[in-house]
């Protein structure tokens, strides 16, 4: 099962309310995945300024002083924003390589979600209108998000079973479906200095995805290479800083409907994930081809 969610913004006045629409599309695919629950945000970024979001079992002990030892660490200003079980940290963009070694000292316990200019990441195991309430997704802003509902196949029910996935700067993945290749992917992937800290398939995708644009593939060249590569049945939505992408495999058995205005398009596993969207009765709604590629960016 599982449900997938998104929106990208092509009217700049519907930000303030991304993350409002967002809740309702997640929380309408409860059924299709209540187990957990995660969203990707694009908000707005500062040139030369990372976000780097983590996640603690323990975010009291955990986040206390963790902008002032990580600030002496790297020997620069660090601050921390706590959200819940998350924190979202803001330092210089050419350090996160450096603050994820030191973290891995300083807060052994920490998990880092993503990194990059505009991206946050949140997820919890829960109910998605549990998840979306702890994080006060519905307050928050930006041009665009994805979202996903997890019903477990591949691994546990854990916080980092839950997607999105990120592999990449500004880079995340959701997923809907089944890799059936992704364990010698990984090996290849990890030898080739991607770095996959989890048993699920999903992030294997994200993964490949990652390594095929610092290879030097686009966004779409990589989706499309991806249906060679990857065995299985998947329907991907997959977000960058600038834009958000949706590939089927070939065979695409898993639902997916998609409906684009002048102000917006949107994803989701069903339709009626869309039906709370502005003017959605206007909208042109089809189902994406399979082994078709679909990008937006702005």
């Amino acid at each position: 099962m599982c449900g997938i969610v998104g929106l990208f913004l092509k009217d700049k006045a519907l930000e303030p309310q991304l993350g409002a629409l967002l809740t309702d599309m997640l929380e309408t695919m409860t059924d299709r995945g209540p187990d957990s629950a995660g969203i990707a945000i694009y908000g707005a970024g500062q040139g030369g300024t990372a976000k780097m979001t983590v996640q603690s079992g323990r975010p009291e002990a955990d986040f206390a002083s963790l902008a002032e030892d990580l600030s002496a660490a790297l020997k620069t200003d660090v601050t921390v924003r706590a959200v819940d079980t998350h924190a979202v940290l803001h330092l210089p963009a050419d350090l996160t390589g450096a603050a994820r070694t030191a973290l891995a000292d300083l807060r052994p316990g920490l998990r880092v979600m993503s990194d990059g200019e505009r991206i946050e990441i949140f997820k919890e195991v829960g109910l998605p209108k549990d998840v979306v309430a702890r994080f006060d997704l519905a307050t928050m802003s930006g041009s665009h998000g994805i979202g996903h509902t997890r019903m477990a196949t591949e691994s546990a029910v854990t916080t980092h079973g839950a997607h999105p996935y990120s592999t990449g700067a500004d880079q995340c993945l959701v997923h809907n479906g089944s890799l059936s290749n992704h364990n010698n992917l990984r090996r290849k992937l990890r030898a080739a200095g991607m770095r996959i800290d989890s048993e699920n398939d999903t992030e294997v995708g994200a993964a490949y995805l990652s390594w095929r644009m610092r290879e030097g593939a686009s966004l779409g060249a990589a989706l499309d290479s991806a249906l060679t590569d990857l065995d299985g049945f998947f329907t991907f939505v997959v977000g960058t800083r600038d834009g958000f992408g949706v590939v089927r495999d070939p065979i695409a058995c898993k639902p997916a409907v998609m409906a684009e205005t002048d102000r917006y398009v949107a994803f989701g596993s069903e339709y009626r994930a869309l039906v709370g969207l502005p003017d959605i009765e206007a909208a042109r709604v089809w189902e994406p081809e399979p082994a078709t590629v679909y990008f937006w960016s702005h």
